[in-house]
């Protein structure tokens, strides 16, 4: 799908509609989701542009809980049959609430560059009232490369204190139905999914 003026209003369309009530923390948003469509919003970083080029990669997210009982969101660009790369980012919403998942601060500019993506901040970042739970949260964590059996580690260090907040989002689900989810991002972008 490209990002033509027709998908933009079938998107519109679907928000428009009665969803899953409550979609952050339904039942329906945990699994595999494959990514059919993105908006590749001006604040995107030139990675994230690129890391969600449905064109050239598939490209999964897959809401799961690791051995901590912990609520992750991966994100998985599958080059080939063996070979991918899988970032994990620790998420939060009400029903599985993380501390560390404060509010971000700073908009993502380094030097008034857009190497990181430009994110929304305070009053522009508000959650909208009128669909209660449908944020989540997340901060990237660790990520790697997996060629075939051999890994190796994605090269940004999402630990590190200077880059903590930088490595916070959230994805705001405007539709929920068992097979469709549509959700919005801090960076401005749009997301199409089919589980």
């Amino acid at each position: 799908l490209d990002n033509s003026d027709e998908i933009v209003t079938l998107v519109t369309q679907l928000e428009a509609c009665r969803s899953i009530p409550r979609p952050a923390i339904a039942p329906q948003i945990y699994g595999k989701w494959r990514l059919l469509q993105t908006t590749n919003a001006d604040t995107a970083s030139p990675i994230q542009r690129k890391a969600v080029d449905t064109t050239k990669f598939d490209i999964f997210q897959d809401i799961v809980f690791n051995d901590e009982k912990q609520l992750l969101v991966k994100q998985i660009v599958k080059f080939s049959e063996t070979n991918e790369l899988c970032v994990d980012a620790l998420a939060s919403t009400s029903a599985y609430p993380l501390e560390e998942l404060t509010d971000r601060e700073g908009t993502g500019e380094i030097l008034g560059l857009n190497i990181l993506g430009v994110s929304l901040v305070g009053e522009e970042a508000v959650e909208d009232p009128q669909r209660p739970d449908s944020r989540i949260r997340f901060v990237f964590d660790e990520g790697k490369f997996d060629f075939g059996g051999f890994s190796l580690p994605y090269p940004v260090p999402f630990r590190s204190p200077l880059f903590r907040d930088a490595v916070k989002g959230w994805i705001d689900v405007t539709y929920l139905s068992d097979r469709i989810r549509i959700s919005r991002g801090n960076k401005g972008t749009t997301f199409v999914l089919k589980k």
